[in-house]
Parts: C-alpha cells; structure tokens; sequence
C-alpha cells in the first residue's frame, strides 16, 4: 500500500516538475547538475517561504510606521490642544488677577469713603447731642426768662398801676429782651431740624454703600474661587511630574526661587497696614493667590531647566532601555546607562532642556557625543552622533538642533544613545520622558 502510495506521489512530482539538467561546460570539459523533482519541490518551497516573509516583513513595518505616523500627529495635537488650554488659563489667570486688584481698589476706596462718612456722621451726631444740650439749656433759660417775664409783667403792672396813681415811667427793655430770646429760640429750633434730617440722609446713604460693599464683597468673592480653581488645576499636573521624576516639588522651587528671588510688578503682594491692623479675609486670599501665581512660574522655570522632553521629534524605534543587557558587540551582561533610539542616518537631535554644553565632540566608546549640563545637578547626553552643531561652552535652550543621529562609536547600527545623569549618577532617561506626557 505505502509502496503504491508513493509511486502515485512520485508520478505526480515527475508530471508537475519533471526531472531537469543544468550543464556546465568548460574548454576542456562538460559536467551537468540533475535536479530531481524532490529537489525542485523543496527550492520552490523555500523560495515561497522567502517571498511570503518578505511580504509579511514589510506589511508589519508599514504598519508600525503608519501607527506610529498617527501616534505622533495624535501626540503633537494633544500637545497643542494642551498648550492652547495652559495659554488660555494663563490668560484667565492674568484677567482675574486683574479684576482682582481693581477690586480690591475699589474696595479700599469704598472703605475710605464709608470711614469719611462715619466720621462726619458721628461728628453730625455730637453737634446735634451739643445743640440739644443747647436746646435744652435755652428752654430752661427761656422758662425762666418767662416766668421772669410774668413776674415782669405783673411788676409793671403793679407799677402802672402806682404810676398812674403815683405817676412813675415803665421800662422798656424787658419787652426787647424777651423779643431777643424769642428769635433765637425759632433759629435753633430751625438748626436741630436741619441737622436731624441732615442725620436721617446719612444713615440712608451708609446703607446704600453697606448694600453695595455687600454686593461687591460677593463678586470679589466669586472671582477668588474662579482664581484658586484655575491655580490648582494649573499646578497640580506640574506637581505630579516632578513626584514621578523623583524630584521633590518643594526642594525644587527652593532652589529656583534662590536663583530667582527679584519680585516686582503684578505679583507683589499687598502689603499690609503699618498701624498695626489685622489683614482682611480678603487681602489674604490675594496675597495667597500671588503667591500661587509665583509658584507656577517658579514650576514653569524648573520644567524648562529639567529635561522633560524626548530628545527625538520624529518616529524612531526604541531598541533599548536602561538597566543591564546582553552586550551587543561581546555577548556578555553589561550595564546600559541610558536609551536607545534607532532611525534613519541624519535624524536631528534636540536638546531636552536648558542647559551649557561641557562637551561637543569625539569621546571613546561614545564617538561623537554632545553633553550637556542642566540645573539641579542633572546632566544629559546624546552619543553616536554623525556631526554635531554646538561647541564647548554654549548655552542652549529645549528643542535646540544640536546633533544628527549617526552611528559613530561603539555602535552596531544608526541610532542615538541618551543618558540623563543626576549629580553623576545615571538614571531612567524615560522616567523623565513619561513624567511630561501629560503636562507638554
């Protein structure tokens, strides 16, 4: 049966690829190769197999440049959607800061006013306490004065009546006195009616400015809440990638703020009263509120100085991290102190942060490396470049070109070796990577 079995195989091998001869002829002699059938099933297979890998092969890298194509212009619109979002907080911020200060203006122009009414109105209130008094003391006098009059009256009654017996004269100032002190009681019964409607006035003003000083309380009020959410929205995302950097935001800002401690212009707090008085709830939110806007400016200082960037703006393969690896060239376990990226011969380089370049050439084992020294005692380095477009001593800023990606050095192939060193000790250059992704 097996023997019959393969006699059909073998006739359909015969008929399919039938057995062949390939001559090889010299001067001297002629030689030939026969190919059996078998021999041509398993070439035609192997070549199949070949064309199939060669078809998958590029099928898969047109993919994954086609995705990561995608992930780069979702990346860049991300970023841009973030950067209009921070501009647009910022603009918020610098508006409400703004409204906030002319508030706070109006506000103490408010309270110097009601101070100059409560004053003129309690010195309303002790002329009016000083005329009653004075009221008072008149009638008393002007009682007097009558029953004064009375007794007068009756006296020079009795004395016309002797005159005209007797025949003496009467006197005639008692009726001008009394005339005296008829008018001028009138006039300062006219003066308090005056100064009491002038009092009633004053206190229907005080409340209209207490309704309005109310109102404007609640506005200032409001637009401080608005403040201090656009301030922690703001700071929180830029506290979290210090954190995941293993960068303490506290030690951080102390260190900038060193560097930086002019102050002046919008952000200087408002300085308290020199008589000894306690700050309003309201100064102390907006001395708060400056001091938060100060921070986030000391934030974005460090994040520029910090190398929260990818050293490589185009899509690229990364082929190695940090930590230990099989040694490419020796086979052997090797510590590898910083990332691979691989791409094409050329690939521009950019720095990932401010920063004086210390290096900017030839260094063995690196080839042509360019290094630079951050803030905070972070240095980076960009290795195995094919030329290099800074010099010793120059200052640079995030996203300057300063190299091409070559494959000079120990190398085995086109790509950028990136280190990132904390005070000469290496560290995971994508921890400082991933940190930015959702903040840049």
């Amino acid at each position: 049966m097996r023997t019959r079995l393969a006699i059909k195989v073998h006739a359909v091998l015969e008929k399919l690829f039938p057995e062949r001869r390939v001559f090889l002829k010299s001067d001297t002699d002629t030689r030939f190769i026969r190919l059996k059938s078998g021999t041509q099933l398993i070439a035609l297979s192997g070549a199949g197999l070949i064309v199939a890998w060669a078809i998958i092969a590029t099928a898969i890298l047109m993919m994954d440049s086609i995705g990561s194509g995608n992930f780069r212009e979702q990346a860049k619109r991300d970023q841009r959607i973030y950067q209009d979002r921070l501009n647009q907080i910022s603009s918020e911020r610098d508006a409400r800061a703004e409204e906030a200060l002319a508030a706070q203006s109006r506000f103490n122009a408010a309270l110097e006013q009601i101070s100059n009414m409560q004053s003129e109105l309690l010195a309303s209130e002790t002329r009016r306490r000083e005329l009653e008094t004075g009221i008072e003391v008149i009638q008393t006098t002007l009682r007097e004065t009558m029953r004064d009059r009375e007794t007068a009256r009756n006296a020079l009654t009795a004395m016309e009546d002797n005159g005209n017996r007797g025949g003496l004269a009467a006197d005639p100032v008692i009726p001008v006195q009394m005339d005296f002190m008829t008018t001028a009681l009138a006039d300062a019964a006219r003066d308090r009616d005056r100064i009491q409607a002038d009092a009633l006035a004053a206190l229907d003003q005080r409340d209209e400015l207490e309704l309005e000083i109310k109102l404007m309380r609640e506005r200032n009020d409001q637009i401080f809440r608005q403040l201090e959410e656009a301030m922690a929205i703001s700071v929180e995302p830029l506290n979290k990638m210090f954190r995941e950097a293993g960068m303490p935001p506290e030690r951080i800002i102390e260190q900038v703020r060193s560097g930086y401690n002019g102050q002046g212009g919008p952000l200087t707090p408002i300085s308290f009263s020199t008589r000894g008085e306690e700050p309003t709830p309201d100064e102390l939110r907006a001395n708060k509120l400056l001091h938060q806007m100060d921070t986030l400016n000391l934030y974005r200082i460090a994040a520029d100085k910090a190398p929260f960037a990818n050293p490589v703006h185009r899509s690229v393969r990364y082929t190695s991290g940090f930590g230990y690896r099989r040694d490419p060239k020796t086979g052997g376990r090797r510590m590898h102190n910083g990332s691979d990226f691989a791409g094409p011969q050329g690939t521009h380089i950019f720095a990932t942060a401010d920063g004086v370049v210390t290096h900017a050439g030839w260094q063995s084992g690196y080839g042509k490396v360019v290094v630079i020294k951050h803030a905070f005692g972070i240095e980076t380095r960009y290795a195995h470049t094919s030329r290099v477009h800074v010099k010793k001593g120059q200052r640079v800023s995030r996203g300057d070109h300063i190299a091409d990606m070559g494959n000079t050095g120990r190398s085995t192939g086109t790509h950028l070796h990136y280190e990132v060193r904390v005070n000469g000790r290496p560290v995971n250059p994508m921890t400082y990577i991933k940190a930015a992704r959702n903040v840049f």
